[in-house]
């Protein structure tokens, strides 16, 4: 028996349960975890379980499950729990975050392989070859940006790549990168968004008196820092911080909230609805 984790996407309907339940009965599938959610402003069903059973058992599970009526048009997924999800981060200068996955990584504390870091500086490679870790740099400028991306999506591609993760990436992607890694590629804005968009978010709530500064998490989009939100966090801060003050302080806001994010879509734990997204 090996540990599985099922996705499932539908139209909202009665059965779903009943028919996902009977279909891990029939190949006497132990549920060890469920959970699930109807957005009613949608009509939308998303459902994660997670169960044991013979990995040779698992195709017959999915006939079984798309073969129910109660379930039309599904988004629908079965892999092995232990299946960890390749990684790609892409950093500039700042380090904390990076230093933090990097951290947690070898640790254990999270369930991805780092197959490469790439910046487009040379900053950071000490810290990443301390790990043992492949650094590339990638210089990308406005004459090289088209083929920095090239390069960057072709190491995606060949490594097989789940999950990018961008870690303090000062450079914009372009439209066509971020549709390429649209649902994979994961942003930390020093902001609480939808506030204080942009550069120098820190500098924008300061000038504002704001009380509480945080951080977010979210997938990649076209539009700058409108991607659908995974993780957010805020800390309480006074009006005697200066700008530089809550920019010390809104690190290790960054690092908790993108290292949660990092978590849940290597757990298969966020669902895309739109712009929102569903969170187990």
């Amino acid at each position: 028996m090996a540990r599985h984790i099922m996705t499932l996407t539908c139209d909202d309907r009665p059965g779903i349960v009943a028919a996902v339940s009977a279909a891990l009965l029939s190949v006497s599938a132990n549920i060890v975890e469920n959970q699930q959610y109807s957005d009613e402003a949608t009509n939308l069903f998303f459902m994660r379980t997670v169960f044991d059973a013979e990995s040779a058992d698992v195709p017959r599970v999915l006939d079984a499950v798309r073969a129910s009526p109660a379930i039309a048009e599904e988004q629908l997924d079965v892999r092995p729990e232990a299946e960890r999800c390749r990684t790609v981060i892409l950093v500039s200068k700042f380090d904390h975050c990076l230093l933090d996955l990097l951290h947690r990584w070898k640790s254990g504390d999270l369930p991805i392989d780092i197959v490469a870091v790439v910046s487009n500086h040379e900053d950071c490679r000490g810290l990443v070859e301390y790990y043992g870790l492949p650094f590339t740099v990638i210089p990308v400028t406005k004459e090289t940006k088209a083929d920095a991306e090239a390069q960057l999506l072709r190491l995606v591609e060949v490594e097989d790549v789940g999950l990018v993760v961008l870690a303090r990436y000062m450079q914009i992607l372009s439209d066509g990168l971020c549709r390429a890694l649209e649902g994979r590629a994961i942003n930390i804005h020093h902001s609480f968004l939808p506030g204080f968009k942009g550069a120098k978010p820190y500098h924008q709530a300061h000038d504002r008196g704001v009380k509480l500064i945080g951080a977010s998490a979210h997938y990649v989009t076209a539009d700058l820092d409108e991607g659908p939100i995974i993780e957010q966090d805020v800390v309480r801060v006074t009006h005697a911080e200066s700008p530089e003050r809550l920019v010390a302080i809104g690190r290790d806001v960054e690092r908790r909230v993108l290292s949660r994010a990092v978590r849940d879509h290597a757990e298969s734990r966020v669902f895309l609805s739109g712009h929102r997204t569903i969170v187990f």
